[in-house]
């Protein structure tokens, strides 16, 4: 920022050095030869219609009036100068002052924000800092996290195949079960048939074996009823367990 503001400075400076320094004395001559020039004619103006003296001694006394109001005019003119400048040094005092209250103002300001700008750079370390580590803290996070969803996914998969086999076994189970309890009614259809053929035979023989028949009639209906309470309670259990 300062350096491009110090190539404009010097290429003015350079500028003035060639263009108007040069040619400032010549401008100041020339006014003081104008405003000499004025008083002058003015002067002598006013001499010649004062004085109507004729020869050397005239001339010589109008030369001394005229050098005598030049330098008057011009006591008069220095003195204006003088107080002019006078006006202008108090003024340029006052501004002065004023400046340099202004500047003790800025340069407290200066240091206020300088002290501020050290805070904000100390807050702003601590934030990065913070964001820094939190970053890595959410870095960790999603890896973790990640690896929470890979292992959630294979436990719902090994879930799904799990119950799909329980359902195989399941199913497998109840068709075997069915499987029993139809060789059961059909063992226990038989054993009434036999049971029924027995009696009738029974029946017709009417000899001696009927001594020996309540046993045998016993015994079938003691396997018959076996059957039955062994059917009726695997039918409960595949009904249950479906």
């Amino acid at each position: 920022m300062g350096s491009w503001k110090s190539h404009v400075r010097a290429g003015l400076q350079q500028r003035d050095h060639k263009e108007k320094v040069p040619f400032v004395g010549v401008f100041t001559s020339l006014s003081e030869l104008e405003d000499r020039f004025e008083i002058r004619a003015q002067i002598l103006e006013d001499v010649q219609s004062d004085s109507f003296e004729v020869g050397e001694v005239g001339k010589n006394t109008r030369l001394l009036q005229l050098q005598l109001r030049e330098s008057e005019n011009l006591s008069g003119k220095l003195s204006q100068t003088v107080s002019d400048l006078t006006t202008v040094l108090h003024l340029k005092e006052a501004e002065l002052q004023h400046w340099q209250s202004r500047v003790s103002q800025y340069r407290q300001e200066a240091l206020s924000l300088a002290k501020g700008s050290n805070a904000l750079k100390a807050t702003l370390s601590e934030l990065e800092f913070t964001v820094e580590c939190q970053s890595k803290e959410l870095a960790a996070l999603r890896l973790e996290q990640k690896g929470l969803k890979e292992a959630s996914g294979q436990a719902c998969r090994e879930k799904e195949r799990l119950l799909q086999r329980w359902m195989e076994e399941k199913r497998e189970e109840a068709e075997r079960l069915n499987r029993f309890n139809d060789t059961q009614e059909r063992f226990q259809h038989l054993a009434k048939r036999l049971k029924k053929h027995f009696q009738r035979r029974m029946k017709k023989e009417r000899a001696p074996i009927a001594e020996k028949s309540p046993s045998a009639i016993h015994r079938i209906n003691n396997v018959t009823d076996t059957h039955q309470g062994h059917s009726g309670y695997k039918h409960v259990s595949a009904a249950a367990k479906v």
